[in-house]
């Protein structure tokens, strides 16, 4: 490895590890918010995107970045063996107790989701909301996950182009960041700065790239209408766009 990687390397490194301490550090109050949209009609919407974009199952289904296990739960209502991983310690712990309360229990494990470590071709479907922004290299986690999907599989990718967002409370306690102190909401600000993905106009870097890589993809530019329906929550204004992109059936 070269000076030059092994510096790359330590700043990835570096990077990550604040971005697992910010989560670890929001874990209960994110977790309070994701419970809320499992009751308040959210989790409902969701569900019926799963069903119009995941084939018939049951699916062996990564959710990479389960956070609180909001995904995780949706889809083991719905009949998929759930993995879901995550780097932050506090947030699994959030993610098993709010499975309990819905009494599925999909397995979820820490682990980094840049490489999660399975063997190739080990799943159906690979999810994940709101993560991609929060990874020093998006290229190589596409690669990573690429290779853990079957010929056919298909990777769901919702999240939003957070370089042009100004995090704040503008809506009070119904605001997404509403419990989020000033002094997180400057360390998200500082972790979304030094992301190279933050450089990029999203969802079109994506497309390309994972287009390269041999997926066939499609996308919606905004899916927040068709999934954010509870009042009592308040969302960022900036799209949530979702990727819906499928593996070819020879590639690796």
């Amino acid at each position: 490895m070269t000076i030059q990687n092994k510096e790359q390397a330590g700043a990835f490194d570096q990077l990550e590890q604040r971005v697992e301490r910010y989560w670890d550090e929001r874990s209960e109050a994110f977790s309070k918010k994701r419970r809320r949209e499992l009751v308040g009609g959210n989790g409902a919407q969701w569900q019926a995107l799963f069903r119009e974009k995941l084939p018939a199952g049951p699916l062996r289904v990564l959710d990479i970045g389960t956070g609180a296990g909001f995904f995780a739960i949706l889809l083991a209502l719905q009949g998929q063996d759930v993995t879901g991983i995550d780097m932050s310690a506090r947030m699994l712990e959030e993610a098993a107790r709010n499975s309990a309360l819905y009494g599925v229990h999909p397995e979820f494990r820490k682990m980094n989701a840049l490489a999660p470590d399975f063997p190739p071709g080990q799943f159906d479907a690979i999810v994940t909301r709101n993560l991609t922004w929060t990874l020093p290299d998006v290229m190589e986690a596409y690669r990573n996950w690429q290779r853990l999907l079957k010929p056919g599989g298909i990777l769901l990718n919702f999240d939003s182009d957070n370089g042009v967002l100004h995090y704040g409370r503008s809506q009070g306690a119904r605001d997404i960041h509403g419990d989020v102190s000033d002094r997180l909401l400057q360390e998200c600000t500082e972790i979304r700065d030094a992301m190279r993905i933050s450089g990029h106009r999203r969802p079109a870097w994506d497309i390309a790239f994972l287009r390269s890589l041999g997926f066939t993809v499609t996308w919606e530019e905004n899916v927040a209408p068709r999934v954010y329906v509870d009042t009592e929550l308040v969302y960022d204004a900036v799209p949530l766009f979702g990727i819906y992109a499928v593996k070819g059936s020879g590639k690796d």
